[in-house]
């Protein structure tokens, strides 16, 4: 029998939230019950930003016992981020060199635009240097929801560029992101890393932690989180998140 677990960590676009939208308000009062039960880390492929305007902006910041609790690694867990003395502060960052994120942001758009992928009219920019990651998001980065799952109903075409891209930077690890997007990082530094820096962080070993996510696919950036032996929970967007945390909740107990 599976025991309960003693971390739950999420995927944050199309597990916690609508992609690059704000958490609905029943996905918050299921994220709050949890925290106040158990630590919750929330892992991206986003920018910190993101997690501020998506997460931390909605969650009640009188309640420093829930925020303590929180543990937020933003692009795909290259980064490490923690309550300290009334404010988020980064802990690390695995960042690219200067040279790896041109060489990056170069390769990407040829592929791109060699494979007719490189659309004229997007919603903001199609790439973004995080410094840690570099992101393509093929309509831009503030594009709606609607527009980017009709975009790329199958997949195939991200796939087509992840491979394409891939293959021209062999010394880097390129993973589908979100919905539209390719992301960039250095070699090893994955969600896998990332959950392996939190068991040495929380002193919490991987097969007591639980991962949600809707990219747990192979190819997925949720995927390599599963060689690390945590327990997963594979969801299809934010509604089902909500049916999985209301159900989890109740079992679990100090």
């Amino acid at each position: 029998m599976t025991l309960p677990p003693a971390l739950v960590a999420f995927d944050l676009d199309d597990t916690l939230a609508p992609s690059k939208s704000p958490m609905p308000a029943a996905m918050l009062e299921q994220l709050v019950a949890l925290l106040e039960r158990r630590p919750v880390c929330i892992i991206s492929g986003g920018q910190y930003g993101q997690f501020r305007s998506q997460i931390l902006e909605l969650l009640p910041e009188s309640s420093t016992a829930l925020l303590d609790r929180l543990h937020l690694m933003p692009t795909c867990g290259t980064q490490y981020w923690r309550f300290d003395d009334g404010e988020w502060t980064q802990r690390y960052a695995e960042n690219l060199t200067e040279d790896e994120r041109h060489e990056a942001l170069a390769i990407v758009e040829e592929e791109a635009r060699r494979l007719g992928l490189w659309e004229s009219e997007t919603w903001g920019p199609i790439l973004e240097d995080r410094g840690s990651q570099i992101t393509f998001s093929a309509l831009g980065q503030e594009a709606p929801v609607d527009a980017k799952k009709a975009w790329d109903a199958d997949g195939r075409k991200k796939e087509a560029l992840r491979a394409a891209v891939a293959e021209r930077l062999p010394g880097l690890e390129v993973r589908s992101g979100g919905s539209t997007s390719v992301d960039i990082t250095r070699r090893g530094i994955d969600k896998a890393y990332g959950m392996r820096k939190l068991a040495e962080i929380t002193g919490i070993a991987p097969e007591q932690m639980l991962f949600i996510g809707d990219r747990l696919d192979e190819g997925g950036n949720d995927f390599p989180v599963i060689a690390v032996g945590v327990q997963t929970r594979a969801v299809s967007d934010w509604e089902e998140t909500v049916d999985v945390v209301a159900a989890l909740v109740p079992t679990l107990t100090d």
